[in-house]
């Protein structure tokens, strides 16, 4: 790993647009998924400026595109302070949700200047001594485009994330650590196919179980439910998938109005993906009609539906709120469906009277008792509920 990043710490914050950290090395090194390029110690902080009482670092790793090919994702590995009694420190490999396209929004930016907005939920984790990384997603941090909402590409950075995590020197970790995977939302869908691709893709992984909340199952079904609210998201999704599948045809289908947004797009955070665009149509940006008959457009998208090609083999916690206004709870129950069709031991968790995002926060007990069950010794057993 390379030495001349470690000094980058402390007050030298810089975006990651402005911070060689992020970018590879062109051509990337030689190494499985889930190998460190380099790594240096940060400081994370909560909202009020105060430290997170965790040793810290930002980590490059190896990891692949949906398609199978080697790229760069960097991250960051927070290990508690709390001692661990025993050798093997439980790790839990955590995706955030929906943060934007734009790299000033990449969670790893974003925890060393305090303005993670789940740093609370992480630092639940980080109470029960356990080590958590945060994966930035590909092209979030790291040059390129964010293939926002690609199932495949973004379980593929949870996994190597973990792997990195176990190989990552000075953090106390190993490949024997156990390994949890959780995220709410655009979070719970990358949990989702973590735990689908674990027996692929990562099998050595000693994974005890997994927790997907608000999980957004079905983006072409989101599309179509879209008044208007969540047009910039949408667009975002597609742009995503677009990014990730270059056979797919998007520019030509572009509006001149398209065009211009696409671009605002892979530089906005959330809420402004949301402001920018509301009230406006779908059909204001691109013509729809060939999008949703296109036989690549429908058939990427449904890949990235997850449960539609099998499940986890781990226990997985599915969770929804039955007053999410943003992501149907209906598909939480799809989900769940889906999953109990395939075999996977399922444990379903409604809750009721939240809003999503209170939602998050309030189902963090319920998820924490879930992995203290599995992290257990000997491992524990669940099946379907």
């Amino acid at each position: 790993m390379a030495s001349e990043y470690a000094g980058l710490v402390g007050d030298d914050l810089r975006a990651p647009a402005d911070d060689p950290f992020y970018r590879p090395p062109t051509p990337l090194p030689p190494g499985a998924p889930g190998t460190l390029i380099r790594a240096r110690p940060v400081t994370a902080r909560h909202s009020t400026g105060e430290p997170v009482a965790a040793r810290a670092w930002q980590i490059l790793y190896r990891s692949n595109s949906a398609l199978g090919r080697p790229n760069a994702v960097s991250g960051t590995v927070l290990v508690p302070d709390i001692p661990w009694p025993g050798k093997n420190r439980p790790i839990i490999t955590f995706a955030v949700g929906t943060h934007g396209l734009g790299s000033q929004v990449a969670p790893s930016y974003l925890l060393r200047s305090g303005t993670e907005p789940e740093t609370e939920l992480i630092a639940v984790a980080l109470d029960r001594g356990w080590a958590v990384v945060i994966t930035d997603y590909e092209g979030l941090g790291t040059p390129g485009t964010h293939t926002y909402t690609v199932g495949r590409a973004q379980g593929h950075a949870m996994l190597d994330a973990a792997r990195a995590a176990q190989r990552l020197p000075g953090s106390g970790l190993g490949t024997d650590c156990p390994v949890g995977i959780w995220g709410y939302a655009q979070g719970g869908q990358a949990s989702a196919f973590a735990g689908e691709l674990h027996p692929t893709y990562a099998p050595e992984l000693p994974i005890r179980a997994a927790a997907a909340g608000a999980v957004p199952i079905d983006l072409l079904d989101i599309i179509h439910r879209n008044d208007g609210v969540f047009t910039g998201p949408v667009l975002a999704g597609l742009v995503g998938h677009a990014a990730a599948y270059p056979d797919l045809p998007f520019d030509e289908l572009l509006t001149e109005a398209g065009r211009i947004a696409v671009d605002q797009v892979r530089q906005l955070g959330a809420p402004e993906l949301v402001t920018r665009f509301l009230g406006r149509e779908l059909s204001d940006f691109l013509d729809t009609a060939d999008l949703f008959e296109h036989p690549r457009w429908r058939a990427r998208l449904a890949e990235s539906i997850a449960g539609r090609s099998g499940g986890p083999v781990v226990p997985t916690l599915v969770y929804h709120s039955t007053d999410d206004e943003i992501v149907p709870f209906a598909f939480g129950e799809r989900l769940r469906d889906n999953y109990r069709a395939a075999g996977t031991p399922v444990r379903w968790h409604p809750l009721s009277g939240l809003a999503h995002f209170p939602a998050a926060l309030a189902s963090s007990r319920v998820v924490v008792s879930w992995f203290d069950e599995h992290f257990s010794e000997p491992p524990a057993i669940s099946g379907p509920r």
